[in-house]
């Protein structure tokens, strides 16, 4: 079925749908990763976006149960050069294609993905529409021209659970931490559990007072889409919290963290997507190789350096990528240790997550 992608500076581009047919909005963002697509799909930190992949063939080692990453997918819509009707691998229980159409999500290819990525690399993240059902170019532009920008909008009600739940009870566990959940993916619950630690995943509207009734060793503030500044509600509980619990902060959670501290955050010109970032630690000058999805960023200058220590920074463009406060057990990194997909080089921090635990008691 034909279907068209258009952009909110007039620009057109003309493909193939796969998956489900419709018309989705959302602000259109590239992603640098060469596999992991399955991942990248169930990330609900895409919440409000259409993904873009830049390596051009996407979908030949199918999909698996075991790779989902949240309940569902919750990205807007999902654009590809060319999407492998063959998929090899003995895990697959199914094509890219049919999992699209069995989530409701559209998929678009035989687009020039490489000129829009150059796009957005030059006039930064557009507001977009993705339709199978108008076709009409000038009908489009004034229909994305007129949609809603994430600026100010809370995302992180459309994917946070409305009910909390234990991950996995452990025999021999060693700490109890309550993960709050943003728009959380699972392999941290993995992470979580690997450094012996049961997770009980909490909605984003949790209150202080019933974490800390709880009697946790912890708190994670989870990943999520969106604005941060938009999530005042999360960044009040955090506010409360400061000092009278360890708090380990991933992507959404360290830019809420920031926010509690004071600190100020603003939108990048097309952000951070892919499993490839270079960051810096810098104790220690080491170089990781990480996993990342934001489209917003800590403002280093807002910060009090007499308060809050930088501990990681980005090669590429110097952004904010970790910190820890110099005082109360808090830990922030903007990047995912947990990956999925990515490298493995961030793990340490769930270990130095559960050593400022230890510490705490």
């Amino acid at each position: 079925m034909e279907a068209m992608l258009v952009l909110e500076d007039g620009s057109i581009f003309r493909g193939r749908s796969f998956g489900s047919s419709g018309e989705r909005y959302g602000e259109v963002v590239f992603n640098t990763a060469m596999s992991g697509y399955q991942e990248i799909i169930t990330d609900p930190s895409y919440k409000g976006q259409i993904v873009v992949m830049t390596y051009p063939l996407i979908g030949n080692y199918g999909v698996s149960r075991e790779d989902v990453e949240s309940r569902k997918p919750f990205l807007e819509a999902f654009v590809v050069r060319e999407c492998s009707r063959i998929a090899s691998n003995w895990r697959s229980m199914d094509n890219l294609q049919g999992y699209l159409k069995a989530n409701n999500i559209m998929g678009l290819e035989g687009i020039d993905t490489r000129a829009l990525t150059l796009l957005i690399r030059k006039s930064g993240s557009m507001k977009a529409v993705l339709s199978t059902l108008d076709l009409d170019a000038t009908s489009l532009i004034n229909k994305v021209r007129l949609s809603p920008s994430l600026l100010g909008v809370d995302l992180v009600k459309e994917v946070t659970i409305g009910k909390q739940y234990v991950w996995s009870h452990i025999k021999s566990k060693k700490y109890k931490v309550v993960v709050i959940d943003c728009g959380l993916k699972y392999n941290i619950l993995r992470k979580l559990m690997g450094v012996g630690c049961e997770a009980l995943v909490m909605p984003a509207n949790v209150s202080a007072q019933e974490i800390l009734k709880r009697r946790p060793q912890g708190v994670l503030i989870s990943n999520g889409p969106g604005d941060p500044a938009a999530v005042n509600y999360v960044v009040n509980t955090t506010e409360k919290l400061l000092g009278r619990i360890p708090i380990f902060g991933i992507c959404l959670g360290h830019q809420i963290l920031a926010l509690a501290l004071g600190g100020k955050t603003y939108k990048l010109k097309f952000g951070h997507h892919g499993a490839n970032h270079p960051v810096k630690e810098l104790k220690t000058g080491k170089i990781m190789i990480t996993s990342q999805n934001h489209n917003f960023c800590v403002d280093i200058e807002s910060l009090n350096k007499k308060e809050i220590e930088m501990t990681h920074i980005n090669l590429n463009d110097s952004t904010l990528e970790g910190m820890r406060h110099k005082r109360f057990p808090v830990l922030s990194v903007q990047f995912h240790p947990e990956a999925s997909p990515g490298p493995h080089d961030a793990d340490y921090l769930f270990l130095e997550f559960t050593k400022m635990m230890r510490k705490y008691a």
